[in-house]
């Protein structure tokens, strides 16, 4: 299980809180708005009603040792800065912070934020792209309990075909597409007989505690590196 924290409560600070917790991290969510605090209550483990301004208070949380900070605090240009420094200066080795534009993004990377989002940009190009090339993906309807995910394939998967890995059978999951980055190709329902390179992007479909067996799989890849 993995630590978070949600600095800012607004609509996407809201949202990233509530899905963080959702797929079963712990999550700390903090604002200086006890409305925004008590909405987000039920959807994380700890709410805390704190002027996240305050460096001193942010240490005493013990930021240092969560696996990221997502700070998200609305148009509040000046105070994202700050906190993001702060954050920064107290040890956050992962900082993901909201931007509004693309001059307030430059410096919130130039005060140490791991990344920097902007989520009006993101999503404009997304519908935009959807709309000039649509892609399969998006229009299959899922039910209840049933995820996409796109995995790096666990080393376990590479130089082995799809045949002799079985997923279906072993994992309950169907790969429906794998992107491949050299050359760069997508395979939509990939053949039997494809065998995995390590620089393919496997995109699977099966149930949330299948597709999440799958995905710790490849965080296990991940801490071997």
């Amino acid at each position: 299980m993995k630590k978070f924290a949600v600095i800012g409560l607004g609509k996407f600070g809201f949202h990233v809180a509530k899905e963080l917790f959702n797929e079963g991290n712990e999550v700390v969510a903090i604002d200086k708005d006890p409305a925004l605090v008590q909405n987000i209550d039920p959807f994380c483990t700890e709410a805390i009603v704190m002027d996240a301004s305050d460096k001193e208070k942010l240490r005493s949380l013990g930021l240092n040792e969560m696996d990221g900070v997502v700070v998200s605090i609305g148009s509040d240009i000046s105070g994202s800065v700050l906190v993001t420094l702060y954050l920064q200066e107290i040890g956050v080795r992962n900082v993901l912070a909201k931007a509004v534009d693309e001059d307030h993004g430059k410096v919130l990377k130039k005060v140490g934020a791991s990344a920097v989002i902007h989520p009006e940009k993101e999503i404009a190009i997304k519908v935009a792209r959807a709309m000039s090339r649509p892609n399969i993906l998006d229009f299959i309807p899922l039910i209840e309990d049933y995820h996409i995910l796109q995995i790096a394939p666990p080393p376990s998967f590479v130089g082995k075909s799809l045949r002799q890995l079985d997923l279906r059978a072993k994992y309950n999951i169907n790969v429906i597409a794998i992107e491949e980055i050299i050359p760069e190709n997508t395979v939509l329902v990939p053949s039997a007989d494809f065998v995995i390179k390590d620089s393919d992007i496997l995109i699977v479909l099966g149930k949330t505690q299948d597709v999440r067996h799958i995905k710790e799989l490849n965080e296990d890849r991940n801490q071997m590196l």
